[in-house]
């Protein structure tokens, strides 16, 4: 059978480094895999928009909330893969002046808070991790911008779209900065701030101790929280609709490669094997997995009812709508 050619884009995250090596390959496909380089932040920016945008990508790594707002708006000219291909805990992106007035969760109430986006997958989390923590969106004052790049967030698209209680920073000013001056409070930020410094400040983060915080995030809610999924073009998965399938089986057996690796040789840093023990008892022994399982289900599901919360959609959202290509592409086969 002649192999299907597929090229996707994504970030340079180790789990996927088995398949961008060539070491593990989907069944019937050459896949194609463009990768980002050195962690950077910008460079992953800019192949999750040509993922979507252009021609020379059949798909590749998008945000969940995206693509949720595809799916409301009957946006169908992408599928939804369940390869949740990023997924990060939240509680150390939130950082405060190290003289200012928050110290912990409950004195957000009332305050200025800084948000890098208000519709981006990382920020729907961190209004989750917010309200887990007993904080209401309603509670605090929003203000929502770049963090100290300009147009790091791609926010200055999206203002006409913000919430009437959410203001836009004014024009050439940064969240970091703002929290310095003392004109907010405290700010969520995926990137660590510049000026992140522990012991000095001027920022610091809300949780030292972010992973205490996290296990107990973890612990109450039972997610690990998802930010971004792998989409295919539709014409591409029209021709051939047994492609999702192979992809999600590919990319797990990459997970699984990976994890295999860093059993064998656990020296990537000196404690390394201690820590995989530590997380395997709290999260299981396959937290990155992809596919729609009930732990996966129950996390996406928490994703699409906080974006509805955040009013980013207008209506319920079901997983089995998100993933209804998915679903039906296993029925075809």
């Amino acid at each position: 059978m002649t192999e299907i050619s597929v090229r996707l884009a994504c970030a340079d995250y180790a789990r996927v480094m088995p398949l961008a090596s060539g070491a593990v390959k989907p069944a019937g496909i050459d896949l194609s895999l463009t990768i980002g380089r050195g962690g950077s932040w910008p460079l992953r920016a800019d192949l999750l928009r040509r993922a979507t945008i252009a021609t020379e990508f059949d798909g590749g790594e998008s945000s969940m909330g995206a693509h949720l707002r595809r799916v409301e708006t009957g946006d169908r000219s992408f599928v939804a893969l369940p390869v949740f291909i990023l997924r990060g805990f939240t509680m150390r992106d939130i950082y405060v002046r190290k003289d200012g007035p928050v110290r912990s969760p409950k004195d957000l109430i009332g305050k200025r808070l800084g948000l890098y986006n208000w519709f981006a997958s990382g920020g729907i989390w961190y209004r989750h991790a917010q309200v887990a923590m007993g904080v209401p969106l309603e509670s605090v004052e929003w203000h929502v911008g770049d963090i100290e790049i300009p147009g790091e967030t791609q926010q200055a698209a999206q203002v006409a779209e913000l919430p009437n209680h959410v203001r836009p920073a004014p024009a050439g000013r940064f969240l970091a900065e703002m929290l310095v001056a003392g004109e907010i409070d405290a700010m969520w930020s995926p990137p660590r701030p510049k000026l992140l410094d522990a012991d000095k400040g001027p920022i610091v983060r809300l949780f030292p101790d972010f992973r205490a915080a996290e296990t107990d995030y973890y612990r109450s809610t039972g997610i690990f929280p998802m930010m971004h999924i792998v989409v295919l073009r539709r014409s591409l998965w029209e021709r051939a609709p047994w492609i999702a399938r192979s992809l999600t089986d590919a990319f797990a057996a990459a997970n699984g490669s990976f994890d295999a690796s860093q059993r064998g040789f656990p020296d990537a840093f000196p404690w390394m094997e201690a820590e995989l023990d530590k997380t395997a008892d709290l999260l299981g022994s396959n937290p990155y997995g992809h596919g729609l399982t009930e732990a996966n289900r129950k996390a996406v599901q928490a994703f699409i009812n906080q974006a509805l919360d955040a009013g980013i959609i207008g209506r319920s959202i079901s997983v089995d709508e998100y993933f209804a290509d998915f679903l039906q592409s296993q029925e075809k086969r």
